[in-house]
């Protein structure tokens, strides 16, 4: 089973499900969100978040395919890109910190460790950027597939609280705790993931 993360562009970004193409939960503000779903413009500002983000900041996703099939992704970038992130009771998350804005995993691939070589991809692409920590709101009353990730997920693939909340806590991943993976344990991760595109180091805000 050969299994590829790709940094998300706007030339894949038709690999990520249906749903998730038109979804500006996180890109926008409350009251744009719902103005842009009640245009009927809601893909469009999604693109063209990717695009701003992407100019502005660089790679800020990862789509992950198996055996050349789309079957999750992963959504990232420091909370001054994410205007509902401001809007969480838990907010705002730390200085030195990137939020983990969302991911998904097909339900016929999950169980697979899908989900934790995601969150491993994705710290070693912020430590090689120079920041310290992912942080993200999680939902502790998860139920079902959402913008928002459940608890137990992101506590079984190494996030921990820092600020409690009986709905909407936000955790957070320390990067320097993966400091002490072993280079041939990256190897085995890199031949694990196939030949992932290399960025050049973009400087942090």
């Amino acid at each position: 089973m050969g299994r590829r993360l790709v940094p998300l562009t706007l030339d894949n970004l038709q690999d990520l499900p249906q749903r998730c193409r038109s979804c500006v939960f996180w890109e926008l503000d409350p009251v744009s969100g719902e103005a842009a779903i009640q245009a009927g413009s809601a893909a469009q500002e999604k693109e063209g978040w990717i695009s701003a983000v992407l100019l502005d900041w660089g790679s800020c996703g990862r789509v992950v395919y198996v055996d050349d099939v789309p079957v999750g992704y992963v959504l990232y970038a420091p909370p001054a890109y994410v205007p509902r992130s401001a809007a969480f009771p838990t907010s705002p998350l730390s200085p030195d910190a990137v939020q983990l804005i969302t991911a998904f995993v097909l339900p016929g691939y999950q169980g697979q460790g899908l989900g934790r070589v995601m969150v491993q991809t994705v710290a070693k692409d912020l430590l090689r950027r120079g920041f310290k920590a992912i942080e993200v709101f999680g939902d502790a009353r998860w139920k079902e597939p959402a913008c928002l990730l459940p608890v137990d997920h992101l506590l079984a693939v190494g996030f921990k609280t820092v600020r409690p909340h009986p709905s909407h806590p936000r955790l957070r991943l320390e990067l320097r705790s993966t400091l002490s993976w072993k280079e041939d344990v990256e190897m085995a991760l890199d031949r694990l993931l196939g030949a992932v595109q290399k960025e050049p180091a973009l400087r942090p805000l």
